[in-house]
């Protein structure tokens, strides 16, 4: 998802805002205002984690060309993440050579791993950005129409279910925030936790960015995104759907449609560093393969 046309760069940042579960109930009249809920909410989103929990976990991503499993192993270094299927099937062995010998790469060369680092910081730092304006770039209300519906959400949790569209008064200071300034949609938020249970939106008009210039975001783009407490008092994103199409630098064509669930996680070793996520990867690698494997049981 990534990193250097515009419309890419804003799926990385809309797409990392959370997620959910099965079955809620509903509260139908939360103690905070809607715009007070969603500012304490995105303060809990975006506040220092202090433990030092990791995970390891699936990441299967579909495209119009196909799909690609990945595993992932967050480590105190960064992420590490190993192609391990290609459209269900598992990696050929010259494939898994290739793979194995990137992350290889990775690790005897400090300064591609700091180019990765620092590339995963950009991304988060314009994930944050977008967050924290959402509070003032959108209008909220409570969904009545949502009463009785079905939503993801674990059995027992008290979500609140808003309906929100641009505020006219919003003056977004980049173009990174600027395609705020034409969503329209709802936001699901588990109030107790203050966690974002699920966001919806649809572009309802064009977004230029840089008076055009820069690039531009077709009307009825959409983003889906969907975070769950997947290990006790950890959330993570679980699934993330985005289409949007458009243009850059005025000629170059956008087209971002990909559907991406993560799964299976589980905990990660402690103070985990790159290589030796690295190795447990490889390890692993290995196993999901052979499980993937025609006639395995």
């Amino acid at each position: 998802m990534r990193r250097i046309q515009v419309g890419a760069k804003f799926a990385v940042a809309i797409v990392v805002l959370a997620v959910a579960g099965i079955g809620p109930v509903w509260a139908e009249q939360p103690s905070e205002s809607p715009v007070e809920l969603v500012r304490q909410t995105i303060l809990r989103e975006t506040a220092p984690a202090f433990d030092e929990a990791r995970a390891i976990f699936e990441d299967r991503k579909e495209t119009p060309r196909g799909s690609q499993t990945k595993l992932i192993v967050e480590t105190r270094d960064g992420t590490a993440g190993m192609k391990v299927a290609v459209n269900g099937k598992p990696l050929t062995p010259e494939e898994r050579e290739a793979e194995e010998a990137r992350l290889s790469g990775l690790v005897s060369n400090p300064d591609a791993l700091k180019k990765k680092q620092k590339s995963e910081k950009e991304d988060e730092e314009r994930t944050l950005r977008i967050m924290r304006a959402l509070p003032d770039a959108f209008l909220f209300e409570p969904d009545s129409t949502a009463v009785g519906t079905q939503e993801i959400g674990k059995a027992g949790d008290r979500l609140v279910r808003l309906k929100f569209r641009p505020n006219p008064k919003f003056v977004p200071p980049s173009h990174v925030e600027q395609v705020l300034t034409g969503l329209q949609g709802y936001i699901l938020i588990d109030a107790d936790q203050h966690r974002i249970a699920k966001i919806d939106g649809t572009l309802g008009k064009d977004v230029g960015f840089g008076w055009g210039i820069l690039g531009r975001l077709d009307r009825g783009g959409h983003f889906l995104v969907e975070q769950a407490e997947v290990i006790p008092g950890r959330w993570e994103v679980t699934h993330m759907s985005v289409s949007f199409t458009g243009k850059e630098l005025l000629f170059k064509s956008i087209n971002i449609s990909f559907d991406e669930v993560f799964h299976n996680f589980r905990p990660a070793p402690p103070n985990l560093t790159f290589s030796e996520g690295v190795v447990l990867l490889k390890k692993q690698g290995a196993e999901i393969a052979e499980n993937l494997q025609p006639g395995h049981r």
